[in-house]
């Protein structure tokens, strides 16, 4: 069992930036791939972004891809994700999740996680 707590969203200008952080308990954090996913209104929830248990590994979906950067910090139990020249398209509940298992090394089904209760970006124009 793991408890997921999602951070940083808020409402922000069309090129401006947002820190997303979620903190994870309650399970050990260091072996685990991570993701960012997110869900717009009448949406299907999609992926964003994927890092691998030590970090070595990233993946970004090409809506996020040269803005997005998701890094994590196994020393706190944190993973993040940099938003830069955020768009309106990128409005979403923003959902940080860990993988179940130790495989896959990228979390990018979500079928695959374990979710935090989400975090509102809302990017104005």
């Amino acid at each position: 069992q793991v408890q997921l707590v999602e951070s940083g969203g808020g409402l922000v200008q069309a090129g401006g930036s947002l820190r997303l952080s979620c903190a994870a308990s309650g399970r050990t954090f260091s072996i685990y791939a991570m993701g960012w996913f997110r869900q717009a209104p009448g949406k299907e929830r999609e992926f964003v972004a994927a890092i691998s248990w030590n970090g070595g590994s990233t993946k970004y979906a090409d809506s996020g891809k040269g803005r997005f950067t998701i890094s994590r910090d196994n020393t706190k139990n944190t993973v993040y994700l940099q938003m830069n020249s955020l768009k309106p398209e990128d409005t979403a509940v923003y959902y940080c999740a860990q993988a179940r298992r130790s495989l896959p090394t990228l979390l990018t089904q979500p079928e695959d996680a374990y979710w935090g209760q989400g975090t509102q970006v809302t990017v104005s124009s």
